[in-house]
């Protein structure tokens, strides 16, 4: 069961903010920056491990430690928080050059999530259509990888800004003494600002460094 607050808009300092973006410019933003993934790299080699489903794990550790991404508003339309959110990704096939997407619940407890989203995609991989597994819960975010291409930005456009984030990472390449992946963060402006995009990008450093 999925647990959230409700936001108390007389405290909240963004208050003034989140009443401009949602009455006079319903605008979303976006932020592409690289992260090193380096570390991730040794780790996945060292643990037999899948690079995109570990990616994940850092990614939704990092979105669950900073609160403006796990708002959404209820059927009231009341801005809420969710205690967690849980990645909604997408896979490819390579037959139709289609895609399709599945969630798995998220555990901070990296084998735990790993053994849970290698499982969900060794089920759902040969389904085809947008959405593989049912029961999709509300409290989701959204995660792709185009690794074809080390893109230097990427906006994805809609006529609703989403509360959810939309996170996208493009191609790992050799930079210097780092390997570099570009990834790209899309929010409604409503509940976050740059400050907050630019702190999911030095926290999902940290998650990349974490792993051992």
């Amino acid at each position: 069961m999925q647990a959230f607050k409700k936001v108390d808009m007389e405290s909240w300092p963004r208050r003034e903010h989140y009443r401009y973006y949602t009455e006079a410019l319903k605008v979303e933003f976006n932020m592409t920056a690289p992260v090193d993934v380096q570390n991730l790299l040794r780790f996945c080699h060292a643990h037999g491990c899948k690079f995109y489903a570990a990616a994940i794990y850092c990614v939704t550790k990092a979105l669950n430690r900073i609160e403006n991404f796990r708002m959404f508003k209820n059927a009231d339309g009341e801005l809420c928080v969710w205690d967690k959110i849980v990645p909604n990704f997408t896979f490819f096939h390579p037959d139709d050059c289609t895609f399709s997407d599945c969630w798995t619940d998220f555990s901070e407890d990296f084998p735990t999530f790993y053994n849970a989203i290698t499982a969900d995609m060794q089920t759902y991989k040969d389904v085809k259509g947008i959405k593989t597994k049912p029961n999709q819960p509300a409290n989701f975010y959204c995660v792709s990888c185009t690794p074809w291409t080390a893109f230097t930005g990427c906006r994805v456009a809609d006529g609703q800004p989403a509360y959810f984030p939309i996170v996208v990472m493009g191609r790992y390449e050799k930079c210097g003494g780092k390997v570099n992946m570009p990834v790209n963060i899309t929010i409604a402006h409503a509940v976050a600002d740059g400050y907050h995009a630019g702190l999911f990008f030095r926290y999902l450093q940290e998650e990349l460094d974490f792993l051992r």
